[in-house]
Formats: C-alpha cells, structure tokens, sequence
C-alpha cells in the first residue's frame, strides 16, 4: 500500500520516517488534528460500507472508542485503508462498527491473520502462508497472552491479573469470479488474581460480492456479534457485578453500479440487538429485556466523478429500531424514526494518500412525545497517509447520536476524534501509537451527564518466525464527566501469537 522512498543523503533535514513520527506524534498527543476515525471502511460491494448498519455507527462505549483507536500494524486487511460510505445511522453504541477495534480496550492487541497491512510494510516478507481448502484458503491465528490492569475510580482501586486467549481466523475464496469472505474473532478471560469483571468477545462475519457485470456489483453479508456491556457506559447498571452481554445479529444486502462519471449505490441493513441480564453485587439480577430491538435502515449514495482522484458524493438516510416491548421499565416508548442526509467528498491520490470527508445533519425521532428528538449536525472523515513504506498513519472524526436508557433522557450526540500509526521498524519488528478523545454531549435538561473519554496506546510486535510473534503493549484509558469521580484505567501485557 505504501509507496517506496528512495535514500538520500545526510542532510539536516528531517527524513521521511522522522517527519511521519513527528507528525504523528503531534496528533496523537493532540486529537484536534484532523483527526478522528470516523470509519474504516470494510467494502461491501455496494460502493458504501457496512459501516452504514443503523444503530451501530456509534462510538458509544468505553470499550467502542477504544476500538476506535486501535486498528494499526497487527495486520488489517487491504480494505482497512480505503475509503467508503460515511455512517448514516447511529445507534447502538459500539456494536460491530467496522471503524471500531475493540483492541484498544485491551493491553495486547489480539493478532489479525498474515494476509494484512504487516504484509503490505514489507511485500517480500515470508508470511505464513495458510491452509488451503479446495478452493478457499483458511489463515488462522491463535494468540495467548499474560495481561495486569489497574483501575481506579474516586478514592477506590481495583487490579486484577488474567490470561486471554484469542482465536482469530478468515476464510476466503480463490474463485476467478465473485468472492466468499468469512471472518471470525473471539476472546476469552480467566482472572489469575485480584478482582474485576472479564470482557469476552466473539465476532463472526460473511460477505459474499457478486460480480453481476463490469460495471454493477452486489452484496449480501450476514454476522454476529457478542461483547460485555462497558462498566464506564452512561447506560451500565452501577452496583452491577457483572454487566449486561449484548448480542448483536446483522444482516444486510446491497448493490452499486457506475454510470460513465456518475456511480450509485443502494443498500439495506438489518440488526437484531439481545441483551443478557445484569448480575447485582448483592446477587439477585436485573433483567434488560426492555432494551431488545430490531433496526433497520435503507441508505442511497450518488457521487460524480470529477477526476479519479476527486469524486463529490451525497448520501441519505433513512431507518426505523421497533423494540420488543412498546414501554420500557420506567414506562417511556422508546421507538424511534431516524432520518440522514450528508454531503462530502472522496479524494483518491493514490497509495500515499487517500480519504474521504462529508458534512451532515441526523435526527432521532422518538415516538414518546416526553422524548425529545435528538438531533444534530455530524461531521465525519478518514485520512490514510503512508509518507514511506512501512509507515501508515490515520486521522479520523466521527459523529454519532446515542439513545439513551435513563428515564426522561432522549440520548447523546458524540464526537470523537483519533489517529493511529504504524511503523516498520525492522522488516519484523512493528510499533504501534493510537490516540483517541470522545466528547458525549447531552441536552440541557438531562439527567445524565455530559462525559469525556481519552486513550492511549503504544504496542511492538516482534516476528520471532513465519509463524510465531511476540506482542507487548500499553495502555491508558481516562473517563471523566461534570460531577462525580472520574475514572482511571492502567493496562500492560505481553503475548505470543502462532499463525499458520
């Protein structure tokens, strides 16, 4: 992906992989930049993304702006750094958001398959090569690592040492015509000592891209999704023990075609959201049925192509989440019709840099007339810039509308802004940097509170051979609102991954 720079001679001028690191450096310690991931397109054929799926374009939770921050050198695939569809319908916070990397929230970043961006730093390296399966091949990696963390909230402090172990894996197609991808992640945590509630995560994705012409494609895509409510999340259950799971079912279709300058595309998502039930410190449990939904959204894009590098494009919107039971707990419907409408651009200059960037206005409309529409206007961008082979570095921005659970409050508009950079630092040694800084805003007038959350991490990986790697990582995550205490988490760990 990135493009190769020829050596010069000492001079007093900064070289390129200084001035990558300066800049990003810069941005990491300063989200403002041009900052934020706001998607990291997967491409669905449609000319848009999956990113679109209503109710989980957000960056909701702790443990989702952690993600955002995070997607670096342990191996993203080709797709992780192209540009595609803005996000029309937030929802949800966190789920299944493609420009969201759980890992964040983690020490040791679980390690993706070898067919990715740590290939792509070195195009002669001597990856693992995988298995082959008729006419699939199957790229499977397992990773254990040894992890302490350190939380602190007010006056009170908790740590806790555990393994997690992670199994990751894709299978993919070797057809000369359309393409089957599957996907699959899950992690599992065992504490050793100390106390403080595990995060288990599973993620399984299908996507199959038709090839219907040369100039038309289509889509169908199906996945599931599980994570653990986050402890820091305004709609968390204090006192709980153990948070609710969230389960998160998706299914979705769609189709693009290019007319001459003009490309079009049109699709439809489908969520299923269940969540478990909340286990009390004092040991009786609290049910979240009354958060169960389904969400739907359709979304229409249109772009004209002023030159292969610059394509202005619009995007509409629009969607509806029905939950099970019409009332919730405190006796609020919370229904509601969204409706998008964004305006922006693509800027395509090759490997060195590409992104794209669109200005937006979104509005939840609720169908308890007490609920009052949360709505707003939304800014969103991705920036991929390889100054030199083995560096890439990510700015982003992201806006999303975040319903809440708490009685009397509608929800919250959410800006978040990141970057994240990768450097070679040997053709097999690779380190990490990653920023992000999430403002959540609630109306005046709400009950809950307006909350600001930053992360940070930095990480190596360390090809020991084709097929094994060592990991170590950092990371600090600090969530604070208006009033009450803010809270401080600390986290370190170091792993091995085997791939074959």
């Amino acid at each position: 992906m990135t493009p190769i720079f020829p050596r010069t001679k000492r001079t007093c001028v900064l070289r390129p992989a200084a001035a990558a690191w300066l800049v990003a450096g810069c941005a990491l310690f300063s989200p403002w930049t041009v900052a934020a991931q706001a998607l990291v397109p997967v491409p669905d054929g449609t000319g848009t993304t999956a990113s679109d799926d209503p109710a989980t374009t957000t960056p909701g939770t702790t443990n989702a702006n952690a993600a955002a921050i995070a997607a670096t050198a342990t191996g993203e695939d080709d797709a992780a750094l192209t540009t595609g569809s803005i996000s029309t319908d937030a929802g949800e916070p966190l789920l299944n958001d493609p420009s969201i990397d759980e890992d964040m929230a983690r020490t040791n970043l679980r390690e993706n398959t070898v067919d990715g961006l740590r290939s792509q730093l070195d195009l002669e390296r001597d990856d693992a090569p995988g298995i082959r399966l008729g006419s699939f091949i199957l790229k499977p990696a397992l990773g254990q690592t040894f992890n302490y963390e350190s939380t602190k909230t007010g006056s009170s402090k908790e740590t806790r040492s555990y393994l997690e172990t992670g199994l990751k894996g894709t299978l993919t197609s070797d057809w000369s015509r359309h393409q089957l991808s599957v996907t699959g992640e899950g992690t599992w945590q065992r504490n050793v000592s100390g106390s403080g509630e595990t995060e288990p995560t599973a993620d399984i994705e299908a996507a199959l891209r038709l090839d219907i012409g040369n100039d038309t494609t289509g889509t169908l895509k199906a996945g599931y999704h599980f994570e653990r409510e986050d402890a820091t999340d305004p709609n968390a259950i204090s006192d709980a023990s153990t948070q609710s799971g969230v389960n998160q079912y998706t299914l979705g279709a769609g189709i693009a075609h290019d007319f001459g300058i003009l490309r079009g595309s049109a699709k439809v998502d489908f969520d299923r959201y269940v969540y478990g039930d909340v286990d009390l410190s004092d040991g009786s449990t609290l049910s979240q049925q009354d958060r169960n939904r389904n969400a739907g959204a359709v979304t229409l894009r249109a772009g004209y192509e002023l030159s292969p590098a610059l394509v202005p494009f619009i995007e509409a919107s629009a969607g509806k989440s029905v939950y099970d039971l019409r009332t919730d707990t405190s006796g609020f419907a919370r229904s509601y019709d969204s409706y998008g409408g964004r305006a922006g651009v693509e800027v395509d200059l090759g490997e060195k840099l590409n992104g794209e960037i669109a200005l937006g206005y979104e509005t939840y409309r609720f169908d308890d007339n007490r609920l009052d529409n949360l709505s707003g206007f939304t800014i969103d961008g991705l920036l991929n810039w390889s100054p030199q082979r083995g560096t890439n570095i990510t700015y982003g921005i992201s806006t999303g509308i975040e319903p809440s659970t708490t009685a009397g409050d509608s929800g919250a508009l959410a800006y978040t802004l990141s970057s994240n950079a990768t450097h070679e630092l040997r053709s097999n040694l690779v380190a990490r940097l990653s920023n992000s800084l999430t403002f959540r805003n609630y109306p005046s007038g709400s009950v809950s509170e307006d909350q600001r959350v930053w992360l940070a991490g930095a990480g190596l990986t360390w090809d020991l051979n084709r097929y094994l790697a060592l990991t170590g990582d950092v990371g600090y995550e600090r969530t604070t609102q208006d009033t009450g205490p803010s809270t401080n988490i600390a986290r370190v760990g170091v792993g091995l991954t085997l791939r074959r």
